[in-house]
């Protein structure tokens, strides 16, 4: 029969894998967002929506939706953090970098996640998950091979910039992250701190834009409209209401481990889509992802 812990375990791979196979298929959405909107405008768009779901979910569960100035403080700072600034970054990287080059460099994410979990928790990483994030990191590399050869110095306009973007938007991330794992340490519950940190990202993007007179447009055709949707409800609110909890439960260390896994997932979504072919040097990276996925999710606690 199956203990308390083996139950807690299934619950947490379930919350790793909801929002990794999810955001590993957004790629295919974002795809119709682009042209006709500003990157800023459809990240505002997007944040905006999911912060109305969920708040609208709260209500209709009965969350308590009343928190001080203070909290409200913090809910901003991790909008601007995960929600809005990082992902205006992506979108504005992927202008002079291709989507595998940009997926690679995010991976980078889970060593700062790591490093970050050292300095501000004090939690060592085991090795297990020190050599699966190294593992899973040379998988993506070597899935995204064509990509990272191309990066050479003095490469294409622009190519500096895209990566120092692509870069920044990581650190954001990881911050994001881990100042969430020290937020929900203190009690604050899980989605209506998402849901208001998605709103004030999504009001401080509009600003911006405002600001910066980036037009504020709406594509009201069928696939930015539905592609829209599913962004918001499924690709920020289901994804990051589990993405959340399990940082809360397990640490942001091995939760970051997921933008290793998720360009892995979005290539095998495009075997599918989009009839990718495969190659040894691919299958091999896909291997060496597995792998890593493997060592980190059997490795001991971090928290």
């Amino acid at each position: 029969m199956p203990t308390q812990a083996d139950r807690r375990g299934a619950s947490d791979l379930l919350l790793f894998l909801i929002p990794t196979f999810i955001w590993g298929t957004t790629w295919l959405a974002i795809k119709f967002q682009l042209g006709g909107v500003a990157p800023e405008v459809s990240v505002a768009w997007r944040f905006g929506l999911a912060s109305l779901l969920l708040l609208a979910w709260c209500v209709a569960r009965g969350v308590p939706l009343r928190f001080p100035l203070r909290d409200h403080l913090a809910f901003v700072l991790l909008g601007l953090l995960l929600f809005g600034a990082n992902y205006v970054l992506v979108y504005r990287s992927e202008a002079y970098l291709t989507s595998g080059l940009v997926a690679v460099i995010s991976s980078l994410m889970v060593f700062w996640n790591l490093l970050g979990a050292r300095v501000f928790f004090g939690t060592a990483a085991p090795r297990a998950v020190l050599a699966g994030a190294v593992l899973g990191v040379a998988g993506l590399a070597l899935l995204f091979r064509p990509e990272v050869t191309h990066l050479r110095p003095g490469g294409a306009p622009g190519q500096a910039t895209g990566i120092a973007l692509a870069l920044l938007s990581t650190l954001l991330s990881s911050g994001g992250t881990l100042f969430s794992q020290r937020l929900f340490a203190r009690g604050v519950a899980v989605l209506p701190a998402t849901a208001f940190g998605m709103g004030w990202s999504a009001l401080a993007v509009a600003a911006w834009c405002a600001l910066t007179g980036i037009p504020f447009a709406f594509d009201a055709r069928p696939g930015y409209v539905l592609s829209l949707a599913y962004l918001a409800a499924f690709g920020s609110v289901v994804a990051f209401a589990a993405y959340l909890t399990l940082v809360g439960r397990i640490g942001a260390g091995r939760t970051g481990f997921m933008t290793v896994l998720i360009p892995a997932v979005a290539m095998a979504v495009s075997t599918v889509f989009e009839g990718y072919r495969w190659t040894p040097g691919a299958l091999a990276g896909m291997a060496l992802v597995i792998g890593g996925t493997a060592l980190v999710l059997r490795a001991r606690s971090m928290r």
